[in-house]
């Protein structure tokens, strides 16, 4: 098991992490919403949870572009950035 720890990169794991986070806090979400068993609650909840998934998708694509700046050039880069500027504003709008 150590040996298979060893070989993943170290960014791949912080945002493989961040996603276990983001799980962790969706299905604790579901759990609350069970149990308040109120419709106006539940709506309360899911509106926080509208603002947990965007923050870590930033997150991670931070996390993955931040070590990919070595081997793509600066316009790759650029476009990748509007394209994630494009899902954030699709979402919101």
């Amino acid at each position: 098991m150590k040996k298979w720890m060893a070989g993943i990169d170290t960014t791949v794991l912080s945002m493989a992490g961040l996603r276990f986070l983001s799980a962790s806090i969706e299905l604790t979400a579901a759990i609350i919403m069970l149990l308040l068993n109120d419709v106006k609650k539940a709506v309360a909840v899911n509106a926080v949870l509208a603002m947990v998934g965007p923050l870590i998708f930033i997150a991670t694509m931070t996390i993955g572009l931040l070590s990919l700046t070595d081997e793509l050039s600066f316009s790759k880069l650029l476009f990748i950035g509007i394209g994630v500027g494009f899902i954030l504003l699709g979402i919101y709008k």
